[in-house]
């Protein structure tokens, strides 16, 4: 019983430190200024206390070269997050729980996240019932790539 309190409490504790974390992260998110689904996912990223500022541009080639995001892992948007250790980027629908454990505690030499192409079910591409597994990737300065975390499976 006293074991389980205390990793009760862990657990808490956790995920009250996530929730200030969120808080405190503001994203630019480059973006089509048609796309839907990018709109869903900023949305997605305010219902979890992200601020931040929308770029919209119709050629996002540019942002994806500057922040060296190659062609396998990009998708339709680019956040981009300045923190104390670097700045990172979040490539496609990267779910928010994701966005906010990897910069609790960013891997040395890593860019950021991708969520690559477009999966049903993830943050901003919701049909219905419908959830595709997918990926999330974690992206290295080197450009290879490893996963991060299983969504769905």
């Amino acid at each position: 019983m006293k074991k389980s309190l205390i990793l009760l409490f862990a657990g808490l504790a956790t995920l009250a430190s996530m929730h200030l974390w969120a808080a405190d992260i503001e994203m630019t998110v480059y973006k089509n200024p048609n796309c839907g689904c990018c709109d869903k996912w900023v949305d997605h990223l305010h219902q979890h206390d992200f601020s931040g500022t929308v770029v919209s541009l119709e050629d996002l080639q540019p942002i994806k070269q500057r922040f060296k995001i190659q062609g396998r892992y990009q998708s339709c948007h680019t956040g981009v997050v300045v923190a104390k250790q670097g700045e990172y980027i979040f490539e496609g629908h990267v779910p928010a729980e994701h966005v906010t454990a990897f910069l609790s505690n960013p891997p040395q030499d890593a860019i950021g996240l991708s969520v690559p192409g477009m999966p049903v079910g993830s943050p901003g591409m919701e049909m219905g019932d419908r959830k595709d597994y997918y990926q999330v990737l974690l992206l290295m300065r080197d450009g290879s790539s490893s996963v991060f975390a299983h969504v769905n499976k």
